[in-house]
């Protein structure tokens, strides 16, 4: 057996395990058991409201929450005709009915008086809680009853509580849903990739594990970062992806020595040289992506990243160890059993053949192939221009929930149980700050953006704290609804406190204006957040590969997908294209974490391709052949690979873009669409027209010896014997 010069961490770990495989495969298991045991006994520590609270509006909600005048949570009644006009009578006597059934009830704090809607279409019951945490179920009987003895009546209840329930248990039934397909999905596409039923399990097997140690890390690691409850959809999403890839990467490199004739062992090395090597700099570069999240100092975002971070990280520390020493173990046994007609397919299908013949036209022109694929890709981008977000409100919750419907019939019939402001004094004693907020109501009331009929001043206890809530006639997504608060900030609110006394200190908060906060916050910062991205990433490939060029052509390739991204998400979610195709009504936005979270993941992932396309190159390159002639050859070598991973992680993509909530759906629509297109139209004809046109300088040569690491998987051939014949890569003396 040859000796095989060891270099990099990758090698001596997949040496170690190798030479080790009963200890790495039981240190594994070790591990994976130890943390999963970790989220069954340590409970994880999850962000509180306080937490999501930012700039003025969360100064004013801490406010409120000192002063204990915090709304109670409610549940509302809405009483409505089935046909025809309403019958005040009739829905007297139902809302008196709802009343005496819901006052007696465990968690119910008090019930209000019946209002009737301007129109005089409907009536509402508001049903004070003592507690978000209460069972909703009693009070749905509660309504369920009234409904039942008032049948020319519809009586609906929406609320805190019930929507709440309502969302949690939709969300659950997704992620079920997505978990169940992705699965066998990713089994189907592995075993089209190996033709054999162990070599397709060991990636899911290593996503999968991964996933599950992440999980319970993620309980301790809670404590330093609060989890945020849709991290653990993300460390699905992300592991599963990474951690099939990676293995995939490395379980190809190492059949691929096999079939040259290596040994099992010198095989395993040769793939952590290369695919191994290739690993650890895409793993750090989405790392270094998805770090960049910490600068939006958002709980969201910090609780996400960590997540992320964690399970990317984990993903490669077993792909480098475990796979190695399962691979050792398994030996010739990873091809087996095969699936006869795939297996015969796979190995009749020379590596190179069909990505060779259709790179052909990209080598031969590639100023024209830029030029195309540019044309391309500038128009999926274009409609970024005018991409618009907001958070995520009643618009984006799916339609078919009963009690989502109920709330739009509730807001539309009673504008102030929808969008408001609140307006917050202290400072002041309480008749100075009555008096102040009533001038503000009147003065609000003689603008459009303001729907204030009736709104009446609430002080604390101790009299030092004063608060107004202030309807908005609009959608809290509406432009008008910003515009409003903006207004009680710079003008309204100005005008009506800060005469009230030197001490005065008051704040503008609510719904809209948190929403208005985060977006300004967000704005404020995405341009740092896509600078440290870039330049993390371009750091990382600088040093990588010793060549600026290829540092600066990955940043212009990165912003390119995610142009494209960005592009895709405004055109489907905010202009409605494709609507009917995915059974959701446009908001007329995108929810404003997505192209955040998008624009991290995306660079990172792609990273994932472009760092194994160039490592291929960088190995032909280093053992001679011209660049040309490599840059072809690389890219065709490692085409199926990159087809097959970019599959896994588009079809566990585009599985969220069939879920039901919004979120959900815009983050699988806008990863699935730019990874496709990223994997395709960006790294099999951009990136090869791009390195051809710089030729040899963005290689500087660094030759190594035979058989040395990096060695590609066939026997060296030196740069003389391979010619370019009509863009296709023909051997001459083989």
């Amino acid at each position: 057996m040859s000796r095989i010069p060891l270099s990099g961490l990758p090698t001596r770990a997949a040496r170690w395990s190798a030479t080790h495989p009963w200890r790495a495969i039981g240190a594994w298991l070790a591990f994976v058991v130890i943390a999963v045991g970790l989220s069954a006994t340590v409970s994880t520590h999850e962000v509180t409201d306080a937490d999501y609270r930012l700039g003025e509006s969360g100064r004013a909600a801490t406010l409120m929450e000192q002063a204990d005048l915090d709304a109670p949570p409610t549940e509302n009644v809405v009483i409505s005709a089935r046909a025809g006009d309403l019958d005040n009578a009739q829905a007297r006597a139902a809302a008196a009915d709802v009343a005496d059934r819901m006052a007696g009830l465990d968690g119910v704090a008090g019930v209000g008086d019946a209002v009737s809607s301007a129109d005089g279409t409907a009536l509402l019951v508001p049903v004070a809680l003592t507690s978000d945490e209460i069972d909703a179920a009693p009070l749905l009987d509660a309504t369920a009853a009234v409904q039942e003895e008032h049948p020319d009546l519809r009586v609906e209840q929406a609320g805190d509580v019930t929507i709440g329930d309502a969302i949690d248990e939709r969300v659950g039934e997704d992620l079920q849903s997505a978990e169940i397909v992705s699965l066998p999905i990713t089994l189907v596409l592995m075993l089209l990739a190996f033709g054999a039923l162990i070599a397709a399990g060991l990636p899911v097997l290593l996503a999968a594990t991964s996933v599950a140690a992440t999980i319970g890390i993620t309980a301790p690691i809670s404590y330093l970062v609060p989890a945020e409850p849709t991290v653990y959809s993300m460390i699905v999403l992300i592991g599963m992806a990474v951690g099939v890839d990676y293995s995939l990467f490395y379980l190809k490199r190492e059949r691929q020595e096999r079939a040259s004739g290596r040994s099992t062992l010198d095989a395993v090395t040769i793939a952590a040289e290369t695919s191994g090597h290739a690993i650890l700099v895409s793993g750090g570069a989405v790392i270094a992506s998805l770090a960049a999240l910490f600068v939006l100092t958002d709980v969201t975002f910090n609780s996400l990243a960590t997540g992320a971070i964690l399970v990317v990280a984990v993903a490669v520390l077993g792909s480098i160890t475990v796979l190695p020493a399962l691979l050792v173990k398994l030996g010739r046994w990873v091809d087996r059993p095969r699936v006869p007609l795939l297996w015969r397919l796979t190995r009749r299908v020379r590596t190179g053949t069909i990505s060779g013949r259709l790179l052909g036209p990209v080598v031969r022109h590639p100023v024209a192939a830029l030029v195309v694929s540019g044309l391309v890709i500038g128009a999926l981008a274009v409609p970024a221009l005018s991409m618009k977000t907001h958070q995520a409100s009643a618009e984006t919750l799916p339609h078919d929930i009963p009690a989502v419907q109920t709330l739009r019939h509730i807001t539309k019939a009673f504008p102030a149980e929808g969008t408001y402001a609140q307006v917050v004094v202290t400072g002041v004693d309480e008749a100075a700050a009555t008096r102040g907020l009533d001038a503000l109501a009147a003065a609000a009331g003689k603008d459009d953006h303001f729907a204030v009929d009736g709104a009446q001043v609430r002080t604390s206890a101790d009299g030092e704290t004063s608060v107004i809530d202030l309807a908005l006639p609009f959608d809290e997504s509406d432009d008008r609804a910003a515009d409003a608060i903006e207004r009680l900030r710079d003008r309204l609110a100005p005008a009506a406190l800060d005469d009230l006394g030197p001490d005065v200190s008051w704040a503008v908060g609510g719904d809209a204006a948190s929403s208005l906060d985060h977006a300004n916050r967000q704005g404020d910062r995405m341009p740092l957040l896509l600078g440290i991205v870039l330049l993390l990433t371009m750091v990382m490939m600088v040093l990588a590969f010793r060549s600026v060029l290829l540092g600066l052509v990955s940043t212009v390739l990165n912003l390119a997908s995610v142009g494209v991204a960005f592009g895709l998400l405004s055109l489907v979610f905010q202009h409605g294209v494709g609507e009917s195709l995915l059974d959701f009504t446009s908001p007329g936005f995108v929810i404003d974490w997505i192209p955040i979270f998008v624009l991290v993941v995306l660079v990172g992932l792609s990273m994932d391709y472009h760092v194994f396309v160039l490592s291929r190159i960088r190995e032909l390159v280093d053992r001679g052949m011209p660049a040309r002639e490599a840059v072809h050859r690389g890219i065709a070598d490692t085409a199926g690979v990159i087809t097959s991973a970019a599959a896994v992680m588009v079809s566990v993509f585009a599985i969220f873009a069939t879920l039901s909530m919004m979120e959900m759906k815009m983050m699988g629509v806008g990863l699935a669409a730019a990874i496709l297109i990223d994997a395709t139209l960006i790294r099999l004809v951009v990136l090869p027209a791009v390195l051809v046109l710089l030729g040899e300088r963005a290689w500087p040569r660094r030759r190594t010896g035979r058989g040395g690491p990096g060695a590609p998987a066939t026997p060296e051939v030196p740069p003389t014997t391979w010619t370019s014949t009509s863009g296709e890569l023909v051997p001459v003396n083989r």
